[in-house]
């Protein structure tokens, strides 16, 4: 007779933390063509899903503000939108919980002047509590026709609206063709998997500017900005499935937040700080499907790895051209001219940033950040795991982390055995292992009350791995040295080239006692976890 199985009870997950018409707008944005977005206005999950046949609107909108963008430059917008004799006036304020919420304030208005005591801008604070409405002034206009359906979908009731149009600032238009999919009753999961639908009809990638934030743009003149990690919210009471969908969620955050400026270009921290999170994201995933084997799980890390790999190139024309060149050009060798060489590393640079715009317009993009936001979610990774597994989702987060941390850490005392006999590949191995041990740390520090021990901890790791990352780019510079070299015969080049890669064999020789150093400091240091 077979023996019974325990039951193990998980928390449920409410997909929506606050109810439509709470001031929060949850909203998943997707851009198209003209010809996509009238064939999607027909799909069959539109139309076999939809309550009516939908309304057709003109909506004409003004957007606000100060000379110096002071509203803009708090991911904010103010507008009056005009819809046949209704007049509405609305703030919506930055995204600080999920990639597709925003919370908004709206009050009808007479007709299309200003009227800020209309909404309770003295709970926000500054700088909205002291808008200097006299001061305020038109930056840029939408034009748009927007076809509204509510979709019955997944459980949930979605406002789709197909929106084509304008954005105007001054002399300067551009086209607006999109698809808002805003939710106005059940589960944020249901969005996504709406998405995934529309993918397969035709070709969409999601939308991470709104309209607010794209006409700012074209008016100010500014271009997206890189953001760094967000805290994980996780708590000491969190169980291990608490603990995957707040790590995972924050991870997602960070990657909708560099997509725009990897995409632009125009700062190198954009493809940076875009690498960093699917790193973190992969080093996420790698530490939880080790004890919850969740298909969801396996297939998103390795659309991650896809993802990270394509950018590899592009980062690393970034370091070798604003970091490599420049600091041993400030050292003033004489008789060495950097200008050929910078000039010749303009091309492959341009290249690299092309694939990455490719790679992120591609389907495949679009699709691993609609899954994402599914798994996430509907907490896919609940789902084809055995009993081991689910009971780990019960367990308090620190023995699973425990367990995670001292994994880590013994894999990179491991690989650093023997540290004065590493080769280049092996140390660059040990470097990867220690990023992994560094970024889990992050996540899972909030779970531990040990400040001082970890400090001592991270600093003592984050040392070693730079100097592990001086090394390792000296590797990648030799790489692009020889690309460059094959593509030129100019002598200033050659020249360059030569400083370059003696300057560089000084470094490592220089570098070899720090890093003996750092790796004994290192292993001397005690895993906070275990305090």
């Amino acid at each position: 007779m077979s023996e019974q199985m325990p039951e193990i009870q998980l928390p449920v997950h409410v997909d929506a933390p606050e109810p439509a018409g709470a001031g929060r707008e949850v909203e998943l944005k997707l851009l198209t063509d003209p010809a996509t977005l009238q064939r999607l206005l027909a799909a069959a999950v539109i139309t076999r899903n939809a309550a009516s046949k939908g309304i057709v609107r003109r909506l004409e909108a003004t957007y606000y503000d100060t000379s110096d963008a002071a509203i803009a430059r708090q991911g904010a917008s103010l507008r009056i939108r005009r819809s046949g004799k209704q007049f509405v006036q609305t703030l919506k304020l930055a995204s600080q919980q999920s990639p597709l919420q925003r919370r908004e304030m709206e009050a009808r208005v007479p007709d299309s002047a200003l009227q800020l005591d209309a909404l309770p801008l003295a709970e926000l604070g500054a700088p909205f509590a002291t808008l200097p409405e006299a001061e305020l002034a038109p930056v840029f206009t939408t034009k748009i026709r927007r076809h509204t359906q509510i979709v019955e979908f997944g459980g949930a009731a979605i406002e789709v609206a197909f929106d084509e149009g304008t954005l105007s600032a001054g002399d300067t238009v551009e086209a607006v063709c999109e698809i808002e999919l805003e939710l106005k009753a059940g589960g944020a999961a249901a969005l996504y998997e709406l998405g995934l639908l529309l993918l397969e009809q035709g070709p969409v990638r999601i939308g991470l500017q709104s309209k607010a934030e794209r006409g700012y743009a074209l008016a100010f003149g500014t271009s997206p900005t890189a953001e760094k990690a967000f805290a994980t919210g996780i708590g000491p009471a969190d169980t291990t499935d608490d603990v995957i969908a707040k790590v995972l969620n924050a991870c997602q955050s960070h990657v909708m937040a560099n997509l725009m400026a990897a995409h632009h270009g125009q700062d190198p921290e954009g493809v940076h700080q875009l690498r960093v999170a699917l790193r973190r994201l992969r080093t996420a995933i790698s530490l939880f499907k080790r004890e919850v084997p969740a298909s969801a799980l396996e297939a998103l890390g390795l659309d991650a790895k896809r993802l990270a790999s394509a950018l590899g190139p592009a980062r690393n024309w970034d370091v070798f051209a604003t970091s490599t060149i420049a600091e041993i050009e400030r050292a003033n060798l004489p008789g060495i001219d950097f200008t050929g060489l910078k000039s010749a590393t303009a091309a492959p640079r341009e290249r690299s940033y092309q694939a990455v715009r490719v790679d992120l317009i591609d389907l495949a993009c679009t699709r691993f950040l609609l899954s994402l936001g599914r798994v996430i979610e509907r907490r896919s990774w609940r789902n084809d795991i055995g009993i081991d597994a689910l009971a780990v989702l019960t367990q308090p987060a620190r023995e699973f982390a425990g367990r995670g941390l001292a994994r880590l850490h013994r894999k990179a005392l491991k690989q650093g055995h023997n540290f004065r006999k590493l080769r280049p590949t092996a140390r660059h191995e040990l470097r990867l292992t220690l990023k992994k041990l560094r970024y889990t740390a992050e996540f899972l520090l909030p779970l531990y009350d040990c400040e001082g021990a970890a400090r001592k901890y991270l600093k003592r790791m984050s040392r070693l791995q730079d100097i592990l990352g001086i090394d390792n780019d000296i590797t990648t510079t030799q790489a692009l040295l020889r690309e460059v070299e094959e593509g030129t015969s100019l002598p200033q080049v050659h020249k360059a080239i030569g400083a370059i890669t003696g300057w560089q064999g000084r470094d490592r020789i220089e570098t070899a006692e720090s890093l003996r150093r750092s790796w004994r400091k290192f292993i001397d240091a005690e895993p906070f976890w275990l305090g």
